[in-house]
């Protein structure tokens, strides 16, 4: 019998996919160890994994390796943003030179690690003979760069909330070094893929492994068609998402016939986005059982992105029942059966975002339909199929 592989993952924060995918290596016996910055295990008190709620796996907390000092300092500091950004950076490197140290004491065949925090453990990983796998969430550094000065040039007002665009030489030197230590790239969706330098990817294997998608809610049995259309919008509120496309395409729509809600983060002070566009609705950043509520409010998500990975959201909406209006650059272009799950736009275009605005306005009767469509295109999409393209 093949003996199974063994696999160390490490990432400081634990995102969704994070949490899917160790906890498939452990239910396959496949998990060496996970390692972290702050997180607790299925097995640790019962009252630290609800105060660590965000931050307690599904796996045994024996299973779990932290380097917690610098993630608490940044999670506790009361700096500005540019201060917190260098703690995350040191909190990455920190822990990466700490998967490194600790490799050989494990028996493991291949080291899972993500962009930002995966060059020192790879590099110790190549001396002793195992695999480097790496996933890239979100576009080719070079890519996110070109868009994003574009995009401070085109809105010179949003600039301050473009918040990649001051990264250190430093910093993107060890993105590229990441790539070229790496046996194999994973990506969660095609546009990440197709950033890739074709230099790089012609000697490594790249594959697409889409996340999973969230279960589905239960469906209002019935919607006004009467009342005016109710977009939503969800994320950083920022011109990488392209909220500001959003706000001039909401501009030259009449207000009584459709509204908008914006829930997310704020990167500049409130006063500045209603002197954009006063009218929208403003939800502040809440769990995923609000944010499910306040979708099931909504007729539409729209999310115009510049530069994603594939924004976890949109596979929420579809769950949630919502069609959603998005571009190819949110990297769930796959997502979208048009006319049927959603509409696709070009990144900016407010005039285009206008026109698929209306198109829902002219067939609002038709949502109804189309939420069930938008349920069973998400259901496609599991965290397994997500899992297992990683480690099969």
């Amino acid at each position: 019998m093949v003996a199974k592989k063994q696999f160390i993952v490490s990432h400081p924060t634990g995102n969704t996919f994070v949490h899917a995918l160790i906890r498939e290596l452990y239910q396959n016996d496949l998990l060496s160890m996970f390692f972290t910055t702050i997180g607790v295990g299925s097995t640790s008190n019962l009252v630290l994994r609800k105060l660590l709620k965000r931050r307690s796996y599904s796996i045994p907390d024996s299973k779990i390796s932290r380097h917690w000092k610098t993630e608490f300092f940044r999670l506790c500091s009361g700096g500005d943003q540019t201060q917190k950004r260098a703690l995350a950076d040191k909190s990455y490197q920190e822990l990466d030179q700490k998967v490194a140290s600790c490799l050989h004491t494990h028996k493991v065949d291949v080291v899972h690690a993500y962009e930002d925090g995966a060059l020192e453990t790879f590099r110790k990983a190549k001396e002793i003979g195992v695999q480097c796998s790496y996933e890239l969430p979100i576009a080719y550094w070079k890519t996110c760069r070109l868009l994003l000065r574009e995009e401070a040039e085109r809105y010179p007002e949003w600039a301050n909330t473009l918040e990649t665009l001051d990264e250190s030489e430093e910093k993107l030197y060890r993105k590229e070094q990441e790539l070229i230590e790496a046996d194999k790239i994973i990506c969660p969706s095609q546009f990440v893929m197709d950033s890739i330098p074709e230099s790089i990817k012609r000697k490594k294997p790249c594959q697409v492994a889409p996340f999973g998608s969230p279960s589905e809610v239960k469906l209002p049995e019935s919607r006004n068609s009467s009342v005016g259309l109710k977009l939503l919008f969800v994320g950083s509120m920022s011109q990488r998402k392209g909220l500001a496309d959003v706000f001039k395409a909401m501009k030259s729509l009449k207000k009584n016939r459709v509204s908008l809600s914006v829930l997310g983060q704020p990167s500049l002070p409130k006063e500045f986005y209603r002197k954009q566009y006063s009218e929208f609705i403003y939800f502040p950043p809440c769990s995923n059982t609000q944010v499910r509520e306040i979708m099931s409010m909504h007729d539409v998500l729209i999310l115009p992105s510049i530069i994603e990975g594939r924004a976890l959201v949109q596979q929420e909406a579809l769950s949630c029942g919502l069609p959603i209006i998005v571009t190819p650059n949110a990297g769930g272009k796959d997502l979208i059966e048009t006319g049927v799950t959603g509409h696709l736009v070009p990144i900016r275009s407010p005039e285009k975002i206008r026109e698929k605005i209306e198109w829902f306005l002219e067939n609002k009767e038709h949502i109804p339909a189309m939420s069930h469509e938008c349920q069973i295109k998400a259901k496609a999409y599991t965290w397994e199929k997500y899992a297992r393209t990683i480690f099969g």
